[in-house]
């Protein structure tokens, strides 16, 4: 039998609503939302069910905001299901999640982290010029020729997937970039709708200044082993978690490698627990064989519970 993954989302899953069938059908999903907003001091779970969009959307909320949804429906799921992954993983901020599903941090650890992180990359983002785009079609060694010849700061923020790529920097080097990859055959490039240059050296000073943090929040060994971003490594040590999370900020996102390394470590299904389907359909794009699941609301977690019962014969609660 193959082994289970949990993985939970980044930036860009949000929608205003998310949440709101699990907080009013799950008593743990609830309990979930209800700590968030007594740990954040504002009520993160109006904004993720009420909105406004365009307060959703702004940095210092989105990343809280994803991040409680994802541990309410994990928290759903477990109020079900008596299961275990055999490893985590996260997208960028989804990492936080990873975290807490591995039993190396508790809830309102992850919450005060994540609000950290996400203070410190707006104010980056305020103070650089950033900008961010999604190339798609476009082998992964072909892009990195084109940008290392651009003037200025462009780098990989993400491997998605085999098929897309997002690059991060200096808003006037991206543009260069974003024209180069174009007349060098990419099939689409799209500027992302974001206020900085994220996972690029422009947020090494949010990373120093997120760093100062960690030492006030208890970090433990992992129980299950974490994927983490900065290099695709399954990794179950504090310590390196430590240096992870702040190398993070402005590191590429291996996403495409985390995927390829669970597939070769035996993984066979994977559950994106979170809002939205946008790491369903780039682990799909990266290993068609590989079984996804999601959870995002009540509907999708009766029919992930229904399937993991069937394939692996776990116990319902």
């Amino acid at each position: 039998m193959g082994k289970i993954a949990f993985v939970l989302p980044g930036q860009g899953s949000q929608s205003v609503g998310m949440g709101k069938s699990l907080y009013e059908s799950s008593y743990a999903a609830k309990k979930i939302f209800e700590k968030a907003d007594e740990v954040l001091g504002r009520s993160i779970s109006k904004l993720c069910f009420e909105g406004p969009e365009e307060e959703l959307k702004l940095t210092i909320n989105t990343q809280p905001a994803i991040l409680v949804t994802s541990i309410a429906a994990l928290e759903a799921l477990k109020e079900k299901l008596n299961i275990t992954p055999d490893c985590v993983a996260g997208h960028s901020l989804g990492e936080y999640g990873a975290y807490y599903a591995s039993g190396s941090i508790d809830f309102s650890t992850a919450m005060k982290l994540i609000d950290k992180r996400a203070k410190e990359m707006n104010n980056a983002a305020l103070a650089t010029k950033g900008a961010m785009s999604a190339i798609i079609g476009m082998d992964k060694d072909a892009i990195l020729d084109v940008i290392s010849k651009i003037d200025g700061m462009v780098s990989v923020a993400n491997y998605n997937s085999p098929v897309q790529i997002v690059i991060t920097g200096e808003a006037d080097a991206v543009e260069k970039a974003n024209a180069a990859l174009k007349e060098a055959g990419a099939k689409r490039v799209v500027p992302l709708p974001v206020s900085g240059g994220f996972h690029s050296k422009l947020m090494e000073e949010a990373s120093v200044k997120f760093s100062e943090i960690l030492d006030d929040c208890e970090i433990k060994d992992a129980e299950i082993p974490v994927y983490t971003n900065v290099d695709a490594e399954p990794t179950t040590s504090a310590i390196r978690f430590k240096a992870k999370m702040t190398a993070q900020i402005y590191s590429s996102v291996m996403w495409t490698q985390t995927i390829q390394r669970m597939a070769a470590d035996g993984v066979d299904t994977i559950v994106e627990i979170g809002p939205g389907k946008v790491l369903a359909g780039l682990i799909k794009k990266t290993d068609a064989s590989i079984n996804v699941l999601n959870i995002f609301d009540e509907e999708s977690l009766n029919n992930a519970v229904s399937v993991l019962n069937e394939k692996f014969e776990v116990k319902c609660l």
